[in-house]
């Protein structure tokens, strides 16, 4: 099984934000999926991401 989907987030303002929230809210067949790759590609020039496994919530 496969998904492609092209989803929008919401604009914010300057620094780091948590998007896991939208992200899953925008993509509820991602709870389908037991194990398998995730491609992101950001279509911005200015943005970037960065994913973390098993992150630390205390640790910000």
């Amino acid at each position: 099984m496969w998904l492609q989907k092209i989803i929008q987030l919401k604009k914010r303002t300057r620094g780091f934000h948590l998007i896991t929230r939208e992200i899953m809210q925008q993509l509820p067949e991602l709870s389908d999926f037991n194990i398998g790759i995730m491609h992101v590609f950001i279509q911005h020039t200015s943005a970037s991401l960065t994913l973390n496994e098993n992150a630390d919530p205390s640790v910000r």
